[in-house]
């Protein structure tokens, strides 16, 4: 059954997610995406998802993140059951069941070999490549050369200063930031400010743990833009990376677009290996 959770189905969600990340899995929509989202608020959080049950129990969970875009997250054990990928390429392809519009839309499809192929049967087609990156946490993260600020409510303002002078088009607010922190997903977040020798705010990142054991994810990561070009993008993703061990997960990761030579290169540069590219699907 296709539904839309109320707010207060959130948490039930976010378990949901965290019980799929597995290392050597794809890596799909994972709480940290719903965490990030929630920085509008759990009211339209909840708008934004829909999900698939079976008898009550979660076997997808799709997010709608921007104008005619849902990313999904499938239960492991369903990535190859003909029937949830039939009812999900039905749903997203019938702008009329309610979870994209008519038009061009966009499916990010990571999980479940069998979605894909069935949505490519269906006349979806391949889109841009993005590139999936990893960092093991087995071993110590090496030091990342600036101070590092884990944000508290009292420290929200440089937070939020340094997203929106990294991400021209930001519209974080420290309301945003308080509605975020009061999620579910947040509970095993941090976000990072990083400072360098003079005192200045030059970067940020924000982390989500899925738990002990699990992948953690990075989302997202940025630099003021006054301050580019001098390592900070290496260090605070360091930084993220040692928090995520000292948070218990397993492993660091992190998906940016594949033409972004620039992060590529700076997830690398802080130890991250590139995973084979993965494209997302376009219905015309």
């Amino acid at each position: 059954m296709l539904s839309r959770p109320e707010p207060r189905e959130l948490p039930e969600v976010v378990d949901a997610l965290r019980a799929w990340q597995y290392d050597a899995g794809p890596m799909q929509l994972h709480p940290g995406d719903l965490g990030w989202y929630q920085r509008f608020g759990a009211e339209a959080a909840a708008t934004a998802l829909r999900t698939w049950r079976r008898d009550g129990r979660i076997l997808a969970v799709g997010l709608l993140d921007g104008p005619g875009l849902v990313r999904l997250g499938i239960a492991p054990e369903a990535g190859e059951d003909e029937d949830l990928a039939q009812r999900l390429v039905a749903d997203l392809t019938d702008p009329t069941r309610g979870v994209l519009p008519a038009g061009e839309a966009f499916a990010e499809a990571r999980s479940g070999e069998l979605l894909r192929a069935s949505l490519l049967d269906a006349g979806w087609t391949l889109d841009e490549p993005w590139a999936p990156l990893c960092r093991d946490l087995t071993e110590p993260v090496e030091e990342c050369g600036l101070r590092i600020e884990i944000t508290g409510p009292d420290r929200v303002p440089a937070r939020v200063d340094v997203h929106r002078a990294a991400f021209e088009r930001s519209t974080f607010t420290p309301e945003r930031w308080q509605a975020m922190a009061a999620g579910p997903a947040y509970a095993d977040a941090r976000c990072l400010v990083g400072y360098d020798d003079r005192d200045d705010a030059v970067a940020a990142a924000t982390v989500w743990s899925a738990g002990a054991g699990r992948p953690g994810l990075l989302e997202p990561v940025g630099v003021h833009r006054d301050h580019r070009g001098r390592g900070h993008g290496t260090a605070i993703t360091l930084a993220a990376a040692a928090t995520l061990r000292r948070l218990g997960s397993s492993t660091a990761t992190v998906c940016t677009r594949s033409a972004n030579v620039a992060a590529v290169a700076t997830y690398e540069s802080a130890g991250f290996e590139r995973l084979p590219d993965v494209r997302d699907l376009r219905r015309r």
